[in-house]
């Protein structure tokens, strides 16, 4: 089994805030870093200079850039026999110019010795996100290091925060391909054939004794199937070769890419199903309402909700998506008779900004427990895990 641990991707990062003398232009050149004496933990002593990719990233804004260069690591005074005075010097990039003060840069160093630098804006879940992932802790003022990994699990929040900063990490099982070739052959079947059998392979996990923790297992195993399958199957396609067909071979891409998107929003919508038909919930799913919406789950159902005598304050509208971005604002206009609604993701750290604006707009957000530590302690008082949105539809069921 492989990608399973942080350490595989990064030897150590350093962490700070961008003061306005590093970002303001006529301020600063922009071509170096300020108090950066603990990045000898993770660059050592010696003049060096790093491959280096530059990314800036507000997936909640969907602003991203990315650029390839290099970074270079030197004492200023290395000719001064008792003095020093570490210097990392940038080159002038897109990616600096957009930064802003207060945002968070990460210089991280990877196993095959480049450098990721990734800036990151203030307050937003790309930052939480990372903060977590790399186990940050203080105000950032000044550069903080963080290299001690060696037992940290991924874990879906893991993968899915590396995915998103351009790092591959699925979690694949060759002791799987076997068994999923016998049972597929060198395809991929449909998503409800391929959930339902990854819920087999777990014939233990039942959500009647923990349903959130019953939901990441089944997500989570389906992604280890389903990415130990892809590459296999990716793997003979390129073997095959693309000769000199460019198009083709970015077609082909492109369409990996897709199903992977559209395969994981499809899956979570199947094992919610499943896990909901387990509890006795009565639900209808993908039902046309208003202005030809279709949300993810009524409950208790489409006949419920389209009879006019029926207690509104005995409906739910439960909308899923696996990454919420700024797509969660879709959810607002389906079930125009509701008051409040309720969304559930798979994505962690949502940053306070976005979870404020979600409750302003009386949007109850669901995220499995186990994904909860990911969130800011004051957010995950107003949470609601999985067993919490069971239980409060199965109470509206009993008062009518």
């Amino acid at each position: 089994m492989t990608a399973g641990k942080l350490s595989q991707h990064f030897n150590g990062v350093a962490a700070k805030r961008l003061s306005a003398v590093e970002t303001d232009r006529e301020r600063s050149n922009q071509h170096e870093l300020n108090g950066v004496a603990q990045l000898k933990r993770i660059l050592g002593s010696d003049r060096q200079e790093y491959s280096c990719r530059f990314l800036y990233l507000d997936p909640d804004t969907d602003k991203v850039i990315s650029e390839d260069g290099f970074v270079t690591w030197y004492d200023s005074r290395e000719n001064h026999p008792e003095r020093s005075e570490y210097r990392l010097y940038l080159p002038e990039t897109e990616v600096y110019s957009a930064a802003s003060e207060g945002d968070l840069v990460i210089i991280g160093v990877r196993p095959d010795n480049t450098v990721l630098l990734i800036v990151v804006p203030s307050g937003s879940s790309m930052e939480n996100q990372l903060i977590w992932l790399f186990d940050l802790s203080g105000d950032l003022n000044s550069f903080a290091v963080q290299k001690d990994w060696t037992e940290r699990d991924l874990g879906l929040a893991g993968r899915t925060i590396l995915e998103e900063i351009g790092i591959e990490a699925p979690l694949i099982d060759e002791d799987y391909l076997g068994l999923l070739l016998d049972q597929f052959g060198e395809q991929f079947p449909p998503t409800r054939v391929f959930s339902h059998y990854a819920r087999q392979t777990l014939p233990s996990t039942s959500s009647l004794d923990d349903p959130d923790s019953a939901l990441l297992e089944w997500i989570e195993r389906e992604e280890m199937l389903f990415r130990t399958l892809e590459a296999y199957i990716v793997r003979q396609r390129l073997v095959e070769g693309f000769e000199d067909d460019v198009d083709g071979f970015i077609s082909y891409s492109l369409s990996v890419q897709n199903r992977r998107k559209s395969r994981i929003g499809h899956a979570f919508e199947l094992h919610l199903a499943f896990l909901f038909e387990e509890h006795n919930v009565s639900f209808s799913r993908g039902a046309v309402t208003e202005n030809r919406s279709k949300p993810d789950f009524l409950f208790p159902g489409i006949d419920q909700y389209l009879n006019e005598e029926y207690p509104v304050d005995q409906l739910t509208m439960l909308g899923v998506k696996s990454s919420c971005k700024d797509r969660w604002r879709q959810v607002l206009s389906e079930a125009a008779r509701l008051n409040e609604r309720h969304l559930i993701t798979l994505e962690p750290g949502i940053s306070e900004n976005q979870t404020d604006e979600m409750r302003s707009h009386s949007l109850q957000l669901v995220v499995p427990s186990g994904l909860q530590g990911t969130y800011r302690a004051d957010q995950r008082s107003w949470l609601m895990s999985i067993a919490d949105f069971i239980r409060e539809v199965s109470n509206r069921a009993r008062t009518v």
